[in-house]
């Protein structure tokens, strides 16, 4: 019994350590796994690799980093595209139309049209709290809202009226003035693990 216990201790202690590992460590590339997954061992501390498998460590180290490149290569895709309002192609595409096209095409995660239902989904997030594949909203002048796509080192990658789809720094005067909420559809390490799926996995 009290084996058992210490079993629980012992893993509910690695879990918060890896949690606090990857908010502090958001940047870490593949080749420091091996460095991070040997962290603690000489001091008494076992391995995480002696109880969480490679690719656990793996995913949660750098999932961060993977949702940014995946969100810089959609970026890459559409730069430039017009906007036009009920767009949904690189002839022309909304910002709620793009986000679901970034979704879609990097997470294999389906959105809906609209700004107003994007706002529904997942869960809500402080500003402060931001990582990369939040959505952001913003209330602008005029009679619709507007919605990007957090992707880190404070910019969001969204379809602006007046240059195309773009990535616009957050802390930007007008886009701060606006700026209204911030939602979380999926964790990050969902998010990543659903890179580069097969698009009939959906």
């Amino acid at each position: 019994m009290l084996r058992t216990m210490a079993l629980g201790w012992g893993l509910a202690a690695l879990l918060a350590g890896c949690a606090t590992q990857t908010s502090q460590h958001t940047a870490l590339e593949p080749s420091s796994l091996s460095a991070a997954a040997r962290a603690g061992e000489g001091a008494g501390y076992p391995s995480p690799l002696t109880v969480f498998q490679a690719s656990d460590v793996q995913r949660a180290l750098v999932s961060p980093v993977r949702i940014r490149k995946a969100l810089l290569s959609e970026h890459r895709r559409w730069v430039g595209t017009p906007y036009r309002l009920g767009g949904t192609t690189q002839r022309g595409i909304d910002c709620s139309a793009l986000m679901q096209h970034v979704y879609s095409d990097a997470f294999q995660v389906s959105l809906p049209r609209t700004t107003e239902q994007q706002m529904q989904e997942g869960r809500r997030v402080q500003r402060s709290e931001l990582a990369a594949g939040d959505l952001v909203f913003f209330r602008s002048p005029g009679p619709y809202n507007h919605v990007g796509v957090y992707v880190g080192d404070g910019y969001f990658l969204h379809a602006s009226t007046s240059q195309g789809v773009k990535l616009s720094r957050l802390d930007n005067v007008y886009w701060n003035r606006h700026y209204w909420q911030s939602r979380r559809p999926m964790t990050r390490t969902q998010l990543a693990a659903r890179i580069d799926r097969p698009s009939r996995e959906g």
